[in-house]
Protein backbone atom coordinates (compact mmCIF):
# COMPACT_ATOMS: atom_id res chain seq x y z
CA UNK A 1 0.00 0.00 0.00
CA UNK A 2 1.18 3.61 -0.38
CA UNK A 3 0.99 5.70 1.81
CA UNK A 4 1.01 8.75 -0.43
CA UNK A 5 -0.31 8.50 -3.82
CA UNK A 6 -0.81 11.36 -6.03
CA UNK A 7 -1.81 11.54 -10.21
CA UNK A 8 -1.64 14.15 -13.00
CA UNK A 9 -0.72 16.73 -9.62
CA UNK A 10 -0.34 19.85 -11.61
CA UNK A 11 0.08 23.26 -10.20
CA UNK A 12 1.04 26.87 -12.03
CA UNK A 13 0.70 30.25 -11.02
CA UNK A 14 0.26 31.34 -14.43
CA UNK A 15 -0.39 30.40 -18.05
CA UNK A 16 3.34 30.45 -18.63
CA UNK A 17 4.82 29.75 -15.12
CA UNK A 18 3.81 26.11 -14.89
CA UNK A 19 5.40 24.41 -11.13
CA UNK A 20 4.41 21.11 -11.42
CA UNK A 21 3.91 18.69 -14.62
CA UNK A 22 1.18 15.59 -14.40
CA UNK A 23 3.35 14.87 -11.15
CA UNK A 24 2.84 11.11 -9.98
CA UNK A 25 4.48 10.50 -6.36
CA UNK A 26 3.85 6.59 -5.07
CA UNK A 27 5.18 6.98 -1.21
CA UNK A 28 5.04 3.40 0.05
CA UNK A 29 4.31 2.90 3.65
CA UNK A 30 6.76 2.04 5.95
CA UNK A 31 9.38 3.78 3.64
CA UNK A 32 11.97 6.66 3.68
CA UNK A 33 11.31 8.74 0.47
CA UNK A 34 13.59 11.19 -0.46
CA UNK A 35 12.28 14.03 -2.62
CA UNK A 36 15.35 15.14 -4.42
CA UNK A 37 16.04 18.06 -6.78
CA UNK A 38 17.25 21.56 -7.68
CA UNK A 39 16.59 24.69 -5.90
CA UNK A 40 13.01 25.65 -7.61
CA UNK A 41 12.47 21.99 -8.79
CA UNK A 42 8.90 22.17 -7.62
CA UNK A 43 9.27 20.30 -4.09
CA UNK A 44 8.71 22.78 -1.61
CA UNK A 45 5.33 23.14 -3.83
CA UNK A 46 4.42 19.58 -4.08
CA UNK A 47 5.01 19.05 0.08
CA UNK A 48 2.78 22.49 0.41
CA UNK A 49 -0.15 20.76 -1.70
CA UNK A 50 -0.02 17.65 -0.06
CA UNK A 51 -0.12 19.01 3.27
CA UNK A 52 -3.46 21.49 1.92
CA UNK A 53 -1.31 24.38 2.84
CA UNK A 54 -1.67 25.46 -1.07
CA UNK A 55 -5.17 24.53 -2.88
CA UNK A 56 -4.88 21.71 -5.89
CA UNK A 57 -5.50 22.59 -9.06
CA UNK A 58 -5.16 19.83 -11.16
CA UNK A 59 -4.78 15.86 -10.34
CA UNK A 60 -5.92 14.41 -7.54
CA UNK A 61 -3.79 13.30 -3.78
CA UNK A 62 -4.67 10.52 -1.92
CA UNK A 63 -2.98 10.03 1.25
CA UNK A 64 -3.82 6.76 3.71
CA UNK A 65 -5.74 5.18 0.69
CA UNK A 66 -7.86 8.29 1.52
CA UNK A 67 -8.67 11.23 -0.91
CA UNK A 68 -7.72 14.16 1.04
CA UNK A 69 -10.13 16.53 0.00
CA UNK A 70 -12.88 14.14 1.63
CA UNK A 71 -11.00 13.78 4.49
CA UNK A 72 -8.72 16.84 5.07
CA UNK A 73 -8.94 17.34 9.01
CA UNK A 74 -9.16 13.36 9.60
CA UNK A 75 -5.88 12.91 7.22
CA UNK A 76 -3.66 16.04 9.21
CA UNK A 77 -4.21 14.50 12.69
CA UNK A 78 -1.81 11.64 11.28
CA UNK A 79 0.15 13.93 9.94
CA UNK A 80 3.52 15.59 11.38
CA UNK A 81 5.60 18.42 9.04
CA UNK A 82 8.46 20.76 8.95
CA UNK A 83 8.55 23.21 5.66
CA UNK A 84 11.05 25.68 5.76
CA UNK A 85 12.54 27.56 8.69
CA UNK A 86 10.85 25.82 12.09
CA UNK A 87 8.33 28.53 14.19
CA UNK A 88 9.31 28.35 17.92
CA UNK A 89 9.47 30.87 20.29
CA UNK A 90 12.98 32.23 21.35
CA UNK A 91 12.15 33.20 24.91
CA UNK A 92 10.39 30.47 25.61
CA UNK A 93 12.07 26.89 26.79
CA UNK A 94 11.30 23.79 24.85
CA UNK A 95 9.17 21.97 27.02
CA UNK A 96 7.09 25.67 26.84
CA UNK A 97 7.03 25.60 23.30
CA UNK A 98 5.50 22.38 22.97
CA UNK A 99 3.21 23.24 25.85
CA UNK A 100 1.60 25.86 23.66
CA UNK A 101 1.24 23.52 20.79
CA UNK A 102 -0.13 20.33 22.80
CA UNK A 103 -3.07 22.39 24.09
CA UNK A 104 -3.32 23.39 20.19
CA UNK A 105 -2.96 19.45 19.36
CA UNK A 106 -5.38 18.30 22.26
CA UNK A 107 -2.86 15.38 23.19
CA UNK A 108 -1.52 14.23 26.57
CA UNK A 109 0.81 16.27 28.42
CA UNK A 110 3.18 13.29 28.81
CA UNK A 111 3.57 13.01 25.10
CA UNK A 112 5.88 16.00 25.60
CA UNK A 113 8.64 14.42 27.90
CA UNK A 114 8.40 11.77 24.87
CA UNK A 115 9.24 13.37 22.02
CA UNK A 116 11.95 15.46 24.00
CA UNK A 117 13.64 11.79 24.60
CA UNK A 118 12.73 10.97 21.17
CA UNK A 119 14.72 13.82 19.57
CA UNK A 120 17.49 13.73 22.23
CA UNK A 121 16.19 17.21 24.42
CA UNK A 122 14.63 15.73 27.21
CA UNK A 123 17.91 17.37 29.72
CA UNK A 124 17.67 20.83 27.83
CA UNK A 125 15.93 22.03 31.52
CA UNK A 126 15.57 26.12 31.25
CA UNK A 127 17.25 26.46 28.20
CA UNK A 128 15.83 29.46 26.07
CA UNK A 129 15.46 28.61 22.37
CA UNK A 130 17.59 31.51 21.54
CA UNK A 131 20.67 29.86 23.57
CA UNK A 132 20.12 26.97 21.04
CA UNK A 133 21.93 25.70 18.02
CA UNK A 134 20.84 25.53 15.05
CA UNK A 135 21.20 21.38 15.55
CA UNK A 136 18.92 21.44 18.84
CA UNK A 137 16.33 24.00 17.29
CA UNK A 138 15.91 21.87 13.92
CA UNK A 139 15.26 18.29 16.54
CA UNK A 140 12.92 20.28 18.38
CA UNK A 141 11.27 21.25 15.61
CA UNK A 142 10.95 17.50 14.51
CA UNK A 143 9.67 16.74 18.18
CA UNK A 144 6.89 19.33 17.33
CA UNK A 145 5.76 17.57 14.31
CA UNK A 146 5.96 14.25 16.49
CA UNK A 147 3.57 15.80 19.06
CA UNK A 148 0.56 14.50 17.74
CA UNK A 149 2.07 10.63 17.58
CA UNK A 150 1.79 10.41 13.45
CA UNK A 151 2.12 8.03 11.37
CA UNK A 152 3.33 9.93 8.44
CA UNK A 153 6.27 12.78 8.80
CA UNK A 154 6.49 15.39 5.96
CA UNK A 155 10.16 16.90 6.11
CA UNK A 156 11.24 20.10 3.70
CA UNK A 157 14.81 20.45 4.30
CA UNK A 158 15.66 19.35 7.58
CA UNK A 159 19.38 19.38 7.19
CA UNK A 160 19.68 23.02 5.86
CA UNK A 161 22.52 25.22 7.40
CA UNK A 162 23.66 22.14 9.81
CA UNK A 163 27.18 21.26 10.38
CA UNK A 164 28.02 17.87 8.49
CA UNK A 165 27.69 16.11 12.46
CA UNK A 166 23.86 18.15 12.89
CA UNK A 167 23.59 16.22 9.20
CA UNK A 168 24.53 13.10 10.84
CA UNK A 169 22.21 13.34 14.16
CA UNK A 170 19.44 13.90 11.35
CA UNK A 171 20.21 10.98 9.80
CA UNK A 172 19.93 8.65 12.75
CA UNK A 173 16.93 10.48 14.14
CA UNK A 174 15.15 9.77 11.21
CA UNK A 175 16.01 6.04 11.05
CA UNK A 176 15.26 6.15 14.94
CA UNK A 177 12.01 6.97 13.76
CA UNK A 178 11.05 5.09 11.29
CA UNK A 179 12.89 1.91 12.19
CA UNK A 180 11.22 2.11 16.12
CA UNK A 181 7.84 3.53 15.57
CA UNK A 182 7.12 2.42 11.87
CA UNK A 183 6.46 6.63 10.58
CA UNK A 184 6.88 6.58 6.92
CA UNK A 185 9.04 9.99 5.61
CA UNK A 186 8.87 12.28 3.08
CA UNK A 187 11.82 13.72 2.63
CA UNK A 188 12.71 17.11 0.66
CA UNK A 189 16.69 17.90 -0.55
CA UNK A 190 18.61 19.24 -3.34
CA UNK A 191 21.68 17.00 -2.42
CA UNK A 192 21.52 13.15 -3.09
CA UNK A 193 24.95 13.05 -1.15
CA UNK A 194 23.35 14.26 2.53
CA UNK A 195 20.63 11.36 2.14
CA UNK A 196 21.62 8.34 -0.08
CA UNK A 197 22.59 7.15 3.18
CA UNK A 198 19.14 7.52 4.54
CA UNK A 199 16.49 6.86 2.41
CA UNK A 200 15.11 3.36 0.92
CA UNK A 201 12.87 5.32 -2.02
CA UNK A 202 13.44 7.90 -4.28
CA UNK A 203 11.97 10.22 -6.73
CA UNK A 204 13.54 12.87 -8.35
CA UNK A 205 11.95 16.25 -9.85
CA UNK A 206 13.01 19.07 -11.98
CA UNK A 207 11.50 21.85 -13.33
CA UNK A 208 8.16 19.89 -12.59
CA UNK A 209 9.03 16.78 -14.35
CA UNK A 210 9.59 13.54 -12.24
CA UNK A 211 12.92 12.53 -14.15
CA UNK A 212 13.29 9.12 -11.95
CA UNK A 213 11.39 7.50 -8.99
CA UNK A 214 11.88 4.02 -7.49
CA UNK A 215 14.09 2.55 -4.88
CA UNK A 216 17.24 3.42 -3.97
CA UNK A 217 18.73 -0.02 -5.11
CA UNK A 218 16.83 0.66 -8.51
CA UNK A 219 19.18 3.83 -8.72
CA UNK A 220 22.25 2.17 -7.66
CA UNK A 221 21.62 -0.54 -10.77
CA UNK A 222 21.66 2.90 -13.19
CA UNK A 223 24.85 3.44 -12.28
CA UNK A 224 25.77 -0.06 -12.50
CA UNK A 225 25.44 0.24 -16.07
CA UNK A 226 26.89 3.19 -16.57
CA UNK A 227 30.23 2.08 -15.22
CA UNK A 228 32.78 0.56 -17.06
CA UNK A 229 36.97 -1.26 -17.22
CA UNK A 230 39.60 0.93 -17.80
CA UNK A 231 42.70 -0.36 -19.02
CA UNK A 232 46.20 0.96 -19.58
CA UNK A 233 48.57 -0.75 -21.41
CA UNK A 234 52.18 -0.42 -24.09
CA UNK A 235 50.17 -0.79 -27.17
CA UNK A 236 47.07 -0.01 -27.18
CA UNK A 237 46.13 -0.68 -30.53
CA UNK A 238 47.26 -4.10 -30.23
CA UNK A 239 45.22 -4.96 -27.58
CA UNK A 240 42.15 -3.35 -29.15
CA UNK A 241 42.60 -5.61 -32.03
CA UNK A 242 42.84 -8.43 -30.13
CA UNK A 243 39.81 -8.12 -28.13
CA UNK A 244 37.42 -6.57 -30.43
CA UNK A 245 35.64 -9.99 -31.68
CA UNK A 246 34.86 -10.67 -28.34
CA UNK A 247 33.84 -7.00 -27.20
CA UNK A 248 33.02 -5.00 -30.08
CA UNK A 249 32.22 -1.92 -28.25
CA UNK A 250 35.73 -1.65 -26.63
CA UNK A 251 37.23 1.72 -27.87
CA UNK A 252 40.07 4.23 -27.00
CA UNK A 253 39.74 7.04 -24.74
CA UNK A 254 42.66 9.68 -24.02
CA UNK A 255 45.35 6.45 -24.66
CA UNK A 256 43.09 4.32 -22.14
CA UNK A 257 40.74 1.06 -23.00
CA UNK A 258 37.37 1.83 -22.32
CA UNK A 259 35.28 -1.58 -22.07
CA UNK A 260 32.11 -2.33 -20.43
CA UNK A 261 31.70 -3.94 -16.90
CA UNK A 262 32.95 -7.43 -16.57
CA UNK A 263 32.81 -10.32 -13.84
CA UNK A 264 36.26 -10.80 -11.56
CA UNK A 265 36.72 -13.71 -13.98
CA UNK A 266 36.54 -12.20 -17.08
CA UNK A 267 38.74 -9.71 -16.11
CA UNK A 268 41.62 -11.91 -15.19
CA UNK A 269 41.16 -13.52 -18.51
CA UNK A 270 41.34 -10.74 -20.54
CA UNK A 271 44.14 -9.56 -18.63
CA UNK A 272 45.65 -13.07 -19.35
CA UNK A 273 45.17 -12.91 -23.17
CA UNK A 274 46.62 -9.62 -23.64
CA UNK A 275 49.84 -10.77 -21.12
CA UNK A 276 49.80 -14.08 -23.27
CA UNK A 277 50.36 -12.08 -26.48
CA UNK A 278 52.69 -9.98 -25.31
CA UNK A 279 51.28 -6.42 -24.22
CA UNK A 280 52.02 -5.17 -20.80
CA UNK A 281 49.18 -3.94 -18.42
CA UNK A 282 50.13 -1.06 -17.01
CA UNK A 283 46.42 -0.91 -15.03
CA UNK A 284 42.82 -2.46 -14.72
CA UNK A 285 40.52 -0.24 -13.25
CA UNK A 286 36.79 -0.23 -12.76
CA UNK A 287 35.18 3.55 -13.23
CA UNK A 288 32.07 3.96 -11.08
CA UNK A 289 29.84 7.24 -11.46
CA UNK A 290 28.63 8.65 -7.73
CA UNK A 291 24.93 8.80 -7.33
CA UNK A 292 25.38 12.44 -7.32
CA UNK A 293 26.93 12.60 -10.68
CA UNK A 294 23.65 9.98 -11.98
CA UNK A 295 21.76 12.69 -10.22
CA UNK A 296 23.06 15.60 -12.22
CA UNK A 297 22.85 13.13 -15.72
CA UNK A 298 19.32 12.86 -14.53
CA UNK A 299 18.65 16.29 -14.62
CA UNK A 300 20.46 17.47 -16.93
CA UNK A 301 19.19 14.88 -19.37
CA UNK A 302 15.70 16.86 -18.26
CA UNK A 303 17.10 20.02 -18.92
CA UNK A 304 18.04 19.20 -22.72
CA UNK A 305 14.51 17.52 -23.28
CA UNK A 306 12.77 20.83 -22.31
CA UNK A 307 14.97 23.36 -24.47
CA UNK A 308 14.64 20.97 -27.82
Amino acid sequence: MHCIETKNLTYRFSEKDIVLNNITLLVPSGSIYGFLGPNGAGKTTTLRLLLGLLKKQVGSIWIFGKPFTKNRIEILRNVGSLIESPSLYSHLTAVENLNLLQKVYQCPPARIPEVLSLVGLANTGNKKINQFSLGMKQRLSIAVSLLNNPSLLILDEPTNGLDPNGILEMRELLKKLNRENGITILISSHLLSEIEKLVTHLGIINKGNIVFQGTLDELISVQQQTSHIVIETNNNIKAIQLLKDSIPSIRQEQEKIILPMKSKNEISLINQELMKDGIEVFEISIHKQDLESIFMNLIENNDSKISS
